[in-house]
C-alpha cells in the first residue's frame, strides 16, 4: 500500500515540475486556453450551460488530476477564475483530499458557475469546498466514456465536470483548498 501511495504521488509531481521551468506569461497563455477549450466542450455537450455562464456574477475552471487508492483520494490543479462584472481574472491552484472507496486516476476538468457575488468572492478569498462525487470513467483522448455525479456543499454555486483521461471508480467525500497562484497574479 505504501509503495502505490509513493508511486502515486511521486507521478504527481513529475507531471507538476515542468510548469515551474515557464515564464508568468506563458503559464498564464495555457490556463486561458485550457479554460476556452474546457468551455467551448461543456457548451457542445450543455448548450443550455452558456447562458448561465454568461448571466452569472462569473466562473472558474480548473484542470486536475485525482488519484483514489482503495480508502483515500487526492487530487491537485490549478486554473482561472472569471469575474463577469470587471472582467478581472484570478488565477488559483487547488489541491483535494477525501475518503471513500475507489482505485484509480482521472485527469478531468471542473466549471464552476457563481449565481451571486457572496459565492465568487468567497470562492476568491478563502477558496474551500466540500463536496461528494461518484464516477466511474475509461477514457482516453476521445475514446471511451464517463459518467458522474458532483455535488457541492456550496450555496449558489452549480458545478460541471467532464473527464479528459483516466480510468477510475470511485464514490468520495472531498474537502478541496483553492488559492490564489503568487505566481501568476
Amino acid at each position: 500500500m505504501q509503495r502505490i501511495i509513493s508511486i502515486v504521488l511521486a507521478t504527481l509531481l513529475f507531471t507538476a515540475l515542468p510548469a515551474y521551468s515557464k515564464s508568468k506569461e506563458e503559464e498564464r497563455a495555457e490556463v486561458n486556453k485550457m479554460s476556452q477549450d474546457v468551455l467551448t466542450q461543456l457548451y457542445a455537450k450543455k448548450p443550455e450551460v452558456k447562458e448561465s455562464i454568461a448571466k452569472a456574477d462569473g466562473y472558474a475552471v480548473f484542470s486536475n488530476i485525482g488519484v483514489n487508492v482503495i480508502f483515500f483520494s487526492a487530487g491537485g490543479g490549478s486554473g482561472v477564475v472569471h469575474d463577469n462584472d470587471s472582467g478581472t481574472k484570478t488565477y488559483m491552484n487547488m489541491g483535494s483530499a477525501g475518503i471513500g472507496i475507489g482505485l484509480g486516476v482521472k485527469d478531468f476538468r471542473a466549471v464552476f458557475v457563481f449565481h451571486n457575488r457572496k459565492a465568487l468572492d468567497n470562492f476568491v478569498e478563502y477558496g474551500w469546498d466540500f463536496s461528494g462525487q461518484a464516477d466511474a470513467a475509461a477514457k482516453s483522448s476521445d475514446k471511451g466514456g464517463e459518467g458522474n455525479v458532483a455535488g457541492t456543499a456550496v450555496n449558489g454555486v452549480s458545478v460541471y465536470q467532464l473527464t479528459e483521461n483516466g480510468l477510475a471508480l470511485q464514490a468520495t467525500l472531498q474537502g478541496t483548498k483553492y488559492w490564489k497562484s503568487d505566481k501568476l497574479n
